[in-house]
């Protein structure tokens, strides 16, 4: 096995989560690994191309309709049609990011596992890829949820003859032109493509709660006291929850859209899957051709399993991105930072802790 190559900070994803700490790492004096340094950094992406999730999206999502989008430090996103789709405009605005601020993301690189070096509280991490290993002072997880999709589990899953598939897999409503689809899902995805998939078939909305809908603003004490009840959950090591899940749905002009064509009626979930539909608590059955799991994701961080981080409820615990059982590992794009500004502070954040713990070691080398 070759020895792995040293490097003060990794940072393990380039979406909109890693390239916000990368540009603080080179605000704070860092450099890229190759580019000389006292200092240096290396972000490794999996993907092929620039755009982290961006480029996967379906293509039917349009900048007019994306939800929360974010500028990333230092450079706003060009002015686009918002007829453009996201995954054309977006994967190429991180491109440019890219190269304007000479990230030199090294991709694709998929981690495998991240491990202490030794037991000492100022060693290192050892990070192995398919492309070799590395050891840092401190790693920054950026990786995101898109390559986690959660569908749960329900009796007969396996049986279903028709089509099933996530959001993540979702192309267009295309695809089901006059066929019967159930919707499962509360969150603001699967609100906007059951719009649109019931201009071309027929839908029915499924969902395990009761959606709560508001009319209030989601405003910026909105935004703080949503936030901060996502942080406590982390901070005491539970899975992180949505911010929809504090906050409740808002009125989006695609839900408007779905409730006034008489198409936004919420089911309550079905008991079980049957060969061609689903079969619902109390017997009645529903026929389905396909089932459309708008789920939602779960972080991904099964490479940070060696470090034995996960609590008995299965969250990390962390305080401002930090991981507290682990202090040389960050978690940027976990939690309360999932947002696109969310991660965007946390990357400045993170940049500032690690300026701060690379002095205190230099003072005390000293």
């Amino acid at each position: 096995m070759s020895t792995p190559r040293p490097v003060d900070v990794i940072v393990i994803g380039a979406g909109q989560a890693g390239l916000s700490a990368a540009y603080h790492l080179r605000r704070i004096g860092l450099a890229p690994v190759d580019a000389g340094g006292a200092e240096t950094f290396v972000v490794l992406d999996g993907d092929a191309a620039p755009g982290g999730a961006w480029q996967h999206r379906w293509a039917s999502l349009r900048m007019a309709t994306v939800n929360g989008i974010h500028e990333l430090p230092g450079h706003p996103v060009p002015p686009a049609d918002p007829e453009s789709a996201s995954r054309d405009i977006l994967p190429a605005y991180f491109a440019e990011y890219e190269r304007m601020f000479d990230l030199r993301v090294r991709r694709p690189v998929r981690v495998r596992a991240v491990r202490r070096e030794d037991d000492a509280p100022d060693g290192r991490l050892l990070v192995e890829t398919d492309a070799g290993g590395w050891s840092a002072r401190f790693v920054v997880n950026a990786t995101g949820t898109w390559t986690s999709p959660f569908v749960p589990h329900y009796p007969g899953q396996e049986r279903f003859r028709g089509q099933q598939l996530h959001v993540a897999d979702y192309v267009s409503a295309d695809e089901f032109a006059g066929k019967r689809v159930i919707v499962v899902g509360a969150g603001i995805s699967a609100v906007q493509l059951l719009e649109e998939i019931s201009h071309v078939a027929q839908t029915v909305w499924m969902t395990r709660r009761e959606p709560q809908w508001t009319d209030e603003a989601f405003d910026e004490p909105a935004r703080i006291a949503a936030v901060a009840g996502v942080e406590e959950r982390i901070r005491r090591g539970l899975p992180p929850a949505s911010v929809i899940s504090v906050t409740g749905m808002h009125w989006t002009p695609w839900a408007i859209a779905a409730r006034e064509r008489g198409v936004l009626v919420r089911h309550p979930m079905f008991a079980s899957i049957e060969e061609e539909g689903v079969r619902m608590a109390d017997g009645t059955f529903i026929a389905a051709d396909a089932i459309l799991w708008a789920t939602g994701f779960r972080p991904a961080l099964r490479h940070l399993a060696p470090l034995g981080l996960r609590t008995a409820e299965g969250g990390i615990r962390a305080s401002r991105s930090r991981a507290l059982d682990e202090p040389r590992l960050f978690l940027v794009g976990y939690g309360p930072s999932a947002s696109t500004v969310g991660a965007n502070r946390a990357g400045r954040a993170v940049a500032q802790a690690i300026r701060s713990t690379l002095r205190e070691r230099g003072e005390r080398a000293a």
